[in-house]
């Protein structure tokens, strides 16, 4: 489990493609100084469990589903990932409960500076539509963000300082793509209703 606070932003070193699945080389001094076989790191989203970790690279195993359901397939040599390890107990919630499965991917669709803040539209999914709502939880690359609009296809949110400077939403340009994973206590409440009713 994860919260959406972004510890660093880490550089990737090498994708090399196995077949269906690939493994990820990735630089990060704060998330490999106590990292170890087994442990689970955030990877712009996506859980991965660490394979080896040697002078601040750790390396991870994706398979294909989730080079499928996510943007990792379109990562290169040199590409910025966000990165967060998994939370602890003694951890601050400081965003909202994140799994690291990945709904769905967005696009960016536009963004529009403001004084101190800047605002983006993404593209939703039609199948994650229900679970977005105004001033309602999702993360987007990983972050935790707060949905400031919503309409049947797209979301916004806003972005202060501190998440364009240390996140990769900073550089993220006009239909470029994110992973997107939505309030897990919104699919929950959705299968209880539905059991209610049966």
């Amino acid at each position: 489990m994860f919260t959406g606070i972004i510890e660093e932003l880490g550089t990737v070193v090498a994708i090399d493609r196995l077949g269906n699945s690939a493994r990820l080389s990735i630089r990060g001094a704060t998330v490999t100084s106590d990292a170890a076989h087994g442990d689970s790191i955030s990877v712009n989203g996506v859980c991965l469990t660490v394979v080896d970790n040697a002078d601040g690279v750790f390396t991870a195993d994706v398979m294909g589903e989730s080079l499928d359901r996510s943007t990792l397939g379109g990562l290169t040599a040199g590409s910025a990932v966000n990165l967060e390890r998994a939370a602890t107990m003694a951890t601050r919630l400081g965003g909202h409960i994140v799994q690291g499965h990945v709904d769905g991917v967005g696009a960016v669709l536009s963004r529009e500076p403001g004084d101190q803040w800047e605002t983006v539209t993404f593209s939703l999914p039609p199948q994650l539509a229900r679970y977005v709502v105004e001033k309602g939880s999702i993360t987007v690359d990983g972050i935790s963000l707060t949905v400031t609009a919503v309409t049947g296809d797209t979301f916004s949110v806003g972005l202060i300082p501190t998440t364009l400077k240390l996140t990769t939403l900073g550089a993220k340009g006009v239909g470029e793509q994110v992973n997107l994973e939505v309030d897990i206590m919104a699919k929950y409440v959705e299968k209880l209703l539905a059991k209610g009713g049966e």
